[in-house]
């Protein structure tokens, strides 16, 4: 079995279908058990039962799968991914698969361009092409019969893979580069002047010998001038045009615009409020007010204002 890699002592299992040659399996099973003697372990398994079976993960050194003489084993996804599962870390899995040459969608054969991928996907690394050989017309007619397909373009393709030296879920210590510290404990010299520079004592902090400034010398007589208001202002309330206050104004501005505005005198629209209520209107402010002189200046109360 040198062919296949396998060494006295190893973990093998041995998958085959319902298609296979009783015959041919005993004789491969039995091959098997020679090339890894005493010491090693051939487990035998149907590949529509491996997903039911009891095996632990990393179990085998090498899994063989459809190679058994007769056998038109189609290996799923699933199975694919059982078959990883139960591979040790850096072992081999070897198998044999009938594959159409046609690019399109089958959904009984994969296409031989469409195989290594799906080795790839199951977990499978340096994955390789071992061997590929057109099937026999006896051989055609048996897998159409058995996988019930009219394709002719079918191939027997034997492919490896191997499973990467770790298992999934694991975690390792990565050894990183560090600068390595000198042998000798013992610390620097530091020079005394330096180290006073960064250092403060009781003693460093003697009352008696330390003059204390008085604020108010800092401070000389253009700062106790009172700065001028107008000076005060944001620049937007110097603007010409219509003035608005801030929401927060500090600047005096709505002060004098409240002012201004209890000051101002309400316009008349129509031009005839000093004639009497006959001419004024239902909003006019000099409701109920007798008659005035044109141009004559007349006082209303917040109360008018407020209803106008």
């Amino acid at each position: 079995m040198a062919d296949h890699g396998i060494s006295m002592g190893q973990q093998v299992a041995v998958i085959w279908d319902s298609h296979s040659l009783p015959e041919a399996l005993q004789s491969l099973v039995k091959n098997v058990q020679t090339a890894v003697g005493v010491e090693g372990h051939v487990s035998v398994e149907n590949i529509n039962q491996l997903l039911q079976s009891s095996h632990k993960e990393s179990s085998f050194d090498v899994v063989l799968s459809g190679l058994v003489p007769g056998s038109s084993a189609v290996h799923s996804a699933e199975v694919l991914a059982e078959i990883a599962r139960i591979v040790k870390p850096g072992g081999r899995v070897v198998l044999k698969e009938v594959v159409t040459r046609e690019t399109g969608n089958n959904n009984r054969l994969k296409a031989i361009t469409k195989l290594p991928a799906a080795l790839t996907l199951s977990g499978l690394v340096e994955i390789k092409e071992l061997q590929k050989e057109p099937l026999t017309s006896e051989q055609i007619q048996s897998v159409q019969e058995h996988l019930s397909l009219q394709c002719n373009e079918l191939l027997s393709v034997q492919m490896e893979g191997k499973k990467p030296n770790f298992e999934v879920g694991s975690s390792s210590q990565l050894k990183l580069s560090s600068v390595k510290k000198p042998a000798s404990s013992e610390k620097p010299a530091v020079d005394p002047t330096t180290a006073k520079l960064w250092t403060l004592s009781a003693n460093d902090m003697n009352d008696e010998d330390m003059d204390l400034l008085d604020s108010d010398e800092l401070l000389d007589p253009e700062d106790l001038k009172k700065p001028d208001p107008a000076s005060l202002k944001a620049p937007s309330c110097k603007e010409s045009g219509k003035r608005k206050a801030c929401k927060n104004c500090t600047c005096g501005l709505a002060e004098e615009l409240e002012q201004e505005k209890k000051n101002s005198q309400p316009k008349s629209a129509c031009g005839n409020c000093y004639l009497g209520d006959a001419f004024r209107c239902a909003s006019c402010p000099y409701r109920g007010l007798p008659a005035f002189k044109p141009g004559e200046k007349i006082l209303l109360n917040e109360n008018n204002l407020q209803d106008a």
